[in-house]
């Protein structure tokens, strides 16, 4: 279940949750949104399971990778090509045929 225009729980949709899982699970985004994003998955159980499937994953490379941190510039190249491909997205959804 997707909620649309940010009025789900927390008043915040489950696409803005899904995309911001990572910040939220690395304790990178502010506070506001941390706390909307607690709201949202205190109440919806799809993003609550996604969530826990998210926190499984990161742990499980954790232990595998040894604590093995990735060079800032690669984390600048990942943020940078997820930006696009999510401009790209977005653009060929509202592009006319």
């Amino acid at each position: 279940m997707s909620f649309i225009g940010g009025f789900g729980p927390g008043n915040i949709d489950c696409d803005d949750v899904l995309k911001d899982l990572y910040l939220y699970l690395d304790d990178e985004s502010d506070v506001e949104v941390r706390n909307r994003i607690r709201q949202h998955l205190d109440a919806c159980s799809p993003c609550l399971k996604q969530y826990g499937l998210e926190q499984d994953v990161r742990s499980l490379v954790a232990r595998c990778c040894g604590g093995d941190r990735a060079p800032e510039t690669l984390h600048v190249r990942i943020q940078l090509r997820l930006t696009e491909v999510c401009a790209e997205a977005n653009h060929r959804e509202f592009r006319a045929d």
